[in-house]
C-alpha cells in the first residue's frame, strides 16, 4: 500500500529526473534540492506538469547557512527554500536550490510564475542580500531606503551599523554610528542542591 507521500516521491524523480540533486522525506515532508540553473525550469515544471500541479506558492524564504551546523557546513553559503501546495492533489513540497556564488548571491525570480513571490523575493533581497534575477522590482521591502547591509546574514552585527536620531539644533532626523557599546550578557545560575526532589 502506497502513501500520499510515496506518490508524491514517485511523481516528483518521474517528473523532475535528473533536476534533482537529492530528495528527502523526513517528519511527513518531502524536500528536493534542485541547482541554481535549473531552478527556474524545475519551479515551472513543478507547477505546469499535471501529474504534480504545485498552483500555489505558499511561501518563500532566503536562508544563510555559514554558522549552521555550528560551523561545520560545507557548502554554500545562501538557498532559497520555496514551499509549494497542489490543491488538486492535496500535496505540499518545499524546494531549496543554493545561490552558486556567496559573494553575490543570484538565483532566477519566480515572480512571473506565481506572483506572489513578488513581495517574498523582495524580502530575502532585503533581509539577506540574494538577488532574483528577472524580478522586475527588487528594492528594499522592510529596511529603510539608506540601510547598509543585510540584518539576517549571520554575520551582521546585533547593534548594527548606524543608529537614527533626532537632531534638535539640525531639526532633521540623522544617522549616526552606533553609539551602544557592545557586552555580554552572563545569565546568574542559581543551583540548590534538592531542586525537584521530594
Amino acid at each position: 500500500m502506497t502513501t500520499k507521500l510515496d506518490q508524491l516521491h514517485a511523481a516528483l524523480t518521474t517528473v523532475l529526473g535528473e533536476q534533482i540533486l537529492s530528495i528527502t522525506n523526513a517528519l511527513g515532508e518531502i524536500t528536493i534540492v534542485v541547482k541554481s540553473t535549473d531552478y527556474l525550469l524545475a519551479m515551472q515544471t513543478l507547477r505546469d506538469h499535471t501529474d504534480l500541479h504545485f498552483e500555489q506558492l505558499i511561501d518563500l524564504c532566503g536562508v544563510d547557512y555559514s554558522e549552521y551546523g555550528d560551523g561545520a557546513w560545507d557548502g554554500a553559503r545562501f538557498a532559497v527554500t520555496s514551499h509549494l501546495l497542489s490543491i488538486a492533489h492535496n500535496w505540499r513540497v518545499r524546494v531549496r536550490t543554493f545561490a552558486p556564488d556567496d559573494d553575490l548571491p543570484l538565483v532566477a525570480s519566480v515572480s512571473d510564475l506565481w506572483s506572489a513571490a513578488n513581495w517574498y523575493e523582495r524580502e530575502a533581497f532585503d533581509l539577506f542580500g540574494i538577488l532574483f534575477e528577472g524580478h522586475d522590482d527588487l528594492r528594499r521591502l522592510l529596511t529603510d531606503y539608506g540601510f547598509i547591509g543585510h540584518p539576517f546574514r549571520k554575520d551582521f552585527p546585533v547593534s548594527g551599523y548606524v543608529e537614527m536620531r533626532y537632531d534638535p539644533e539640525q531639526k532633521r532626523v540623522i544617522y549616526q554610528p552606533v553609539t551602544i557599546e557592545p557586552r555580554e550578557n552572563v545569565p546568574r545560575v542559581i543551583r540548590e542542591e534538592n531542586y525537584g526532589v521530594k
